[in-house]
């Protein structure tokens, strides 16, 4: 992955966050009106809780989440607003695991990666055409694959760290939360996650595991590619797709009622 790819991510991303950011205080801007005529009382409580604890102000269908978005990105990891769960098994974060990379629409998405990368000709050692796309998928599926493992089922059964993804949402018991105070807090998922326990630590498993997949690619890169550069691109680009992923999940409950009604 080339700098230029690299800055055309980040621009991406930041797009892709402004989008989202009108999307949601577009939605919440029409909740103020309808559900709070009387917003501007100086007595109102404007203090926010954290996510997954109880709100008497959701309604139905605000904050859910689905296993899919848009069909083709998985999702099986998000946890809708106000959902309690249990700490997950080691069978169940390897089942996690298995979902988010064998699903058919993980395949879908690795597509859409490998074109994205072949357009942009970040290896060119794999060439273009259709064998050139081959190269491209399969080293992305090999990627997408070695990252899950090591994020979302070997690291967090070692750390006993929680890797799933809780909603913070828009709506809370005593207010709302801000597009940008919710595209802060899912940014901050990368770096802080819960543990088994319930508790906020470092996030081992998401940092250590992006890495240790960097590094296991150079197993099957060509040499051109298995440079200390080429590796920690690599290690941003897998943090970098796992930010604007997150971000999408905590938004996506949001479009998805807006545009299609919550199906």
């Amino acid at each position: 992955m080339s700098e230029r790819s690299l800055l055309g991510l980040g621009e991406g991303f930041f797009a892709l966050l402004l989008c989202l950011c009108a999307v949601q205080a577009s939605a919440q801007e029409r909740d103020n009106r309808e559900s709070h005529p009387s917003l501007g009382n100086k007595n109102a409580p404007l203090a926010t809780t954290l996510p997954d604890a109880p709100s008497a102000s959701q309604e139905p269908g605000d904050g859910k989440q689905t296993k899919r978005i848009l069909g083709i990105i998985p999702n099986f990891r998000a946890v809708s607003v106000d959902t309690h769960l249990p700490p997950q098994t080691p069978k169940e974060k390897f089942v996690g695991f298995a979902k988010d990379s064998f699903d058919y629409s993980s395949f879908i998405w690795i597509g859409v990666l490998a074109g994205v990368s072949q357009l942009k000709n970040s290896t060119p050692e794999f060439r273009q055409g259709a064998a050139g796309f081959g190269r491209y998928y399969w080293h992305s599926f090999a990627d997408q694959a070695d990252e899950n493992l090591w994020v979302e089922f070997l690291l967090p059964v070692v750390t006993r760290q929680d890797p799933r993804y809780y909603t913070l949402g828009r709506r809370t018991a005593d207010g709302h939360n801000g597009p940008l105070k919710r595209a802060g807090y899912a940014v901050s998922r990368l770096f802080i996650t819960r543990t088994d326990s319930g508790g906020n630590t470092f996030n081992v498993s998401e940092v250590g595991g992006a890495g240790a997949a960097a590094a296991i690619s150079n197993l099957y890169y060509p040499s051109p590619e298995r440079t200390w550069t080429k590796t920690y691109q690599r290690w941003l680009l897998n943090a970098s797709l796992d930010g604007m992923t997150v971000v999408f999940r905590e938004f996506w409950p949001d479009i998805n009622h807006a545009i299609f009604n919550g199906k």
